[in-house]
């Protein structure tokens, strides 16, 4: 079966070589966004794959939602503690955030940055309430300068994600990289957007990092994949249909499986039966 890439730097296919021989595998990904364009988790989902999507912009949790029925999909993030915190959102774009430099930063730059508050939760009270004891095979994190609260969230003497891939794409000297190697983790790949770390007891895996993707990893890139060729307005539209279709056939499925439908379901059968 022929591989499609949804993320934005091959990180998907780099995963999949090394866990593709895992079944029912389970991920976290802290900052979401779409579930589709740009998606770590999507392939993954695809090949039956489960795990937990955090995601404070409410639009991307709500398609989310629709798109990922059986993930679990929390619209808040991940921090340090739980207390509210301020967050900065850009609309339709990867670069919402919480740090107020980083938002300062991109209002000068003329984007449109509007701020609310949003529910602040630890990564160790998420996986307790949701993770539930399942092994984590990787954990993927993407809040544009909060990496270090993320971190500090998380009791990885509990809960140990097989690799973990953080968006690194221009400090290369993180100081919270401490928090990563106290905790038994090797910074073992930076790919040009991403840093990758393994567990200690999961070295075994390095190799399949070891060389870029190539063609022997029988993938191919999702239709309107920034490294393919762009779409015409045809495919744009036709693009537009199936995303449309997706979600429609989501939201029956959730009503279906809805308590209230089932009810009624029954009545309907009782009635004809009657």
């Amino acid at each position: 079966m022929t591989f499609i890439s949804y993320a934005q730097n091959f990180e998907d296919i780099r995963l999949w070589r090394a866990l593709r021989n895992v079944e029912n595998g389970y991920y976290i990904d802290i900052g979401a966004n779409d579930p589709v364009h740009d998606s770590v988790t999507k392939a993954f989902y695809d090949h039956g794959w489960t795990g937990i999507n955090v995601e404070p912009v409410a639009n991307y949790h709500q398609s989310l939602c629709e798109q990922r029925p059986k993930d679990t999909n929390l619209q808040c993030v991940a921090g340090e503690n739980a207390h509210d915190l301020t967050f900065y959102s850009i609309a339709d774009t990867g670069l919402s955030t919480l740090e107020p430099t980083v938002a300062q930063q991109r209002k000068d730059a003329g984007m449109d940055v509007r701020s609310h508050t949003v529910q602040s939760r630890t990564l160790t009270a998420i996986c307790e309430q949701h993770a539930q004891g399942r092994p984590i095979h990787f954990l993927k994190i993407d809040v544009e300068g909060h990496e270090e609260t993320v971190l500090r969230g998380m009791d990885f003497s509990q809960w140990r994600p097989w690799i973990i891939l953080i968006e690194t794409p221009w400090e290369r000297n993180q100081t919270w990289e401490t928090l990563l190697i106290d905790a038994g983790y090797q910074s073992i790949l930076f790919d040009g957007l991403n840093t990758y770390y393994l567990a200690e007891e999961h070295l075994n895996l390095k190799p399949a990092f070891d060389i870029p993707p190539c063609n022997l990893d029988n993938f191919q890139l999702c239709r309107g994949h920034t490294f393919s060729h762009p779409l015409s307005d045809a495919d744009q539209h036709l693009a537009a249909a199936l995303q449309r279709a997706e979600q429609a056939e989501a939201q029956l499925h959730a009503i279906q499986n809805s308590r209230t439908w089932k009810a009624l379901h029954k009545l309907r059968t009782a009635l004809r039966r009657a």
